[in-house]
């Protein structure tokens, strides 16, 4: 069984989210798909056709995010800060530039406000690691090594 790693807050998005769907937007849809059948023959019926397809989106999310809930692991901030571990806020050297990730589950990655995914080739390296270790990474760029100086 999987596990999906999410923050609180980030957990909570997605109740809000499943509930909306559920109690809304499923309704919506079906009222679509009710008024556009009224307009006759199916087949040729583009206002069906595209209530159908928004139906199929909905359900699909739904599902995933059903699943997602079911599987779902609050992140803990790491107590002892000696190992990186999903939750760790990590700081890192590589050459003479500094960066800090802080490490987080698939679904709240966002590379570009350095929250990186603990399945992304640089989390998965950095996973373990304690504070002076030397992680290198292969990327298409060619490999990339990493000073780790502070685990938070």
């Amino acid at each position: 069984m999987d596990k999906y790693y999410l923050t609180k807050e980030r957990l909570e998005e997605l109740k809000v989210e499943l509930e909306g769907l559920k109690n809304g937007k499923r309704q919506e849809v079906a009222e679509k798909l009710k008024h556009s059948k009224e307009y006759g023959d199916l087949s040729e019926n583009s206002e069906y056709a595209e209530a159908r397809e928004e139906q199929a989106v909905v359900e699909s999310r739904i599902f995933e995010l059903d699943d997602l809930l079911k599987k779902a692991v609050i992140i803990k901030k790491s107590e002892s800060g000696d190992k990186i571990a999903v939750g760790s806020l990590v700081t890192v050297k590589k050459g003479e530039k500094i960066f800090e990730y802080s490490l987080v589950g698939s679904y709240e990655a966002k590379p570009e406000e350095g929250k990186i995914s603990d399945e992304s080739p640089l989390g998965r390296a950095f996973l373990g690691k304690k504070v002076g270790d030397d992680v290198t990474v292969k990327t298409p760029a060619g490999e990339a090594t990493y000073q780790i100086t502070k685990i938070e």
